[in-house]
Parts: C-alpha cells; sequence; structure tokens
C-alpha cells in the first residue's frame, strides 16, 4: 500500500478514490477532459493536490481506462506524491470503475473498515477544507455521507414530450425545493460496504448515478454534509469557462 500518514494500525484510515476512466466526450479534445489543461495544469491534477494536501488521506486511489495506464501523463501526476497510485481498473461505467477500484484496494490489504472517499476528477474546485469538513462529520457520526448543496433555484418539470419534433420545452409543474439537496463529491464510505453496495447495484442493474445511491439502495441513509457552489462539476464548455476563471482568480 502507498505510504500515507500512518498512524495506528487499529484506526480506520481514510483513503481517496478517483474513477477517471470516463472520455468527457462533451467537450472534446485529444485527450479526456480529466487530463487536459485547465489554467496552466490537468484538471485532474487540481483534486490530487487537494487530496495529497489533506493529512487525514493515506493512499489515492485512481481507476483509469487499461487503454490509458501507459500514457506519460500518469507518470508526470503520480511524481507528485507517493500517496498516488494509478491503477487500471477503469470499466465501462462509473460505477464499474469504483467497484474495480475498490476491489484494487482490498486485494493490496488495505482494511475492510477504512474510509474511502471518492471524488469526480472533473470537480477540481475542492480544496482540503472541504475534505476534511466530510471526514470530521463522518468520523464523528461513524457512519457514511457526502458534500452537497441545499437547492437554491425554483424546479421546473416539462412536459413528457417536450423538445420532440421541434417542439419547444414547456413547464407542467413546480417542484418544491424543500428537502432537496444537489450532490457533490467527496462521497466517503467504509470500504467493503461500499464495494459490496455498488456490486449489488450493478447485479440489479440499479440506476446507480453515484455512490450515496448504492448505499441508500443497501437501505441506508448517508449524511449531507455541506459543501461548496465551488465545488461543481465541469461537463460543459461554459463550466470549463466559469471553472478556469475562478482557479486563475483564486492563484493571484
Amino acid at each position: 500500500m502507498p505510504a500515507g500518514n500512518q498512524t495506528s494500525p487499529s484506526v480506520p484510515q481514510c483513503h481517496a478514490l478517483l474513477p477517471t476512466a470516463g472520455t468527457g466526450s462533451r467537450l472534446g479534445g485529444a485527450l479526456p477532459k480529466q487530463f487536459q489543461e485547465l489554467a496552466g495544469k490537468p484538471m485532474v491534477a487540481y483534486a490530487l493536490d487537494a487530496f495529497v494536501n489533506t493529512p487525514e488521506i493515506a493512499s489515492i486511489w485512481v481507476g483509469v481506462s487499461p487503454s490509458f495506464i501507459d500514457n506519460p501523463i500518469l507518470n508526470i501526476l503520480s511524481s507528485k506524491s507517493p500517496l498516488i497510485r494509478f491503477t487500471p481498473s477503469g470499466g465501462p461505467s462509473r460505477q464499474e470503475t469504483v467497484r474495480n477500484t475498490l476491489a484494487e484496494m482490498l486485494k493490496a490489504g488495505i482494511p475492510e473498515g477504512d474510509w474511502v472517499l471518492v471524488h469526480d476528477a472533473a470537480r477540481p474546485g475542492i480544496t482540503p477544507q472541504l475534505i476534511q469538513k466530510l471526514i470530521l462529520a463522518v468520523g464523528q457520526a461513524g457512519e457514511g455521507g457526502l458534500l452537497a448543496m441545499p437547492l437554491a433555484d425554483t424546479l421546473k418539470m416539462a412536459e413528457a414530450n417536450s423538445a420532440i419534433a421541434g417542439n419547444p420545452n414547456r413547464a407542467v409543474k413546480t417542484i418544491s425545493r424543500d428537502h432537496l439537496w444537489q450532490a457533490q463529491t467527496p462521497q466517503m464510505f467504509g470500504l467493503k460496504d461500499l464495494h459490496d453496495a455498488i456490486e449489488e447495484g450493478i447485479r440489479l442493474e440499479a440506476d446507480i448515478t453515484d455512490e450515496a445511491s448504492a448505499i441508500e439502495l443497501a437501505g441506508k441513509n448517508p449524511l449531507l454534509i455541506e459543501g461548496a457552489t465551488s465545488n461543481f462539476k465541469v461537463t460543459h464548455p461554459a463550466d470549463w469557462d466559469l471553472m478556469q476563471t475562478i482557479l486563475q482568480t483564486s492563484v493571484k
């Protein structure tokens, strides 16, 4: 196991997991979006730096596509810290990449009861302070949780057949935003618990959109810890431009 900030073998440690096997096709480019340069360095480097600079993190596992494992950029990124380990555990879907990488962690001898913080590589706005906030809240409660933001905007439900055959979208209902949160990452759960929950969700062909949804499927209720608006996911070109502005401003 990569060297980390070891305290005591009997105390559960925290590990980061970044699934990076996606292609990021909506942004285009020669490299998957998480490895494209954003404000001066590969986008995934921001998340890696945040975890490296969080003292509670004992190791960082990055699941990549097997076809990408020999790309020179990984050597550059892994040289940033001995905590970082790239593994060819990428699968055809996010949940399979996470499941496969969790399995690699178990095979490597990481204790089943250790904590894993799964984070989107396309969320470069994460900070050590947010990571520590999540670790503290989950550690105090002794149960898993995730960063999330209470919804602030009014929600509209569109007609089922909106935008078909050139028809405009039409609102049919306003949905109350009370008790609604927008999930972010990291999402922090026990290693074996999360592996088994995702494995079962895949077996059932359930709609697992994040780690928390797999845990919910297993009958548990993850904690919601307030994150930050800057910890948004870069998906569309407009997101890229906005995040680039934020990152460039933050380093000035």
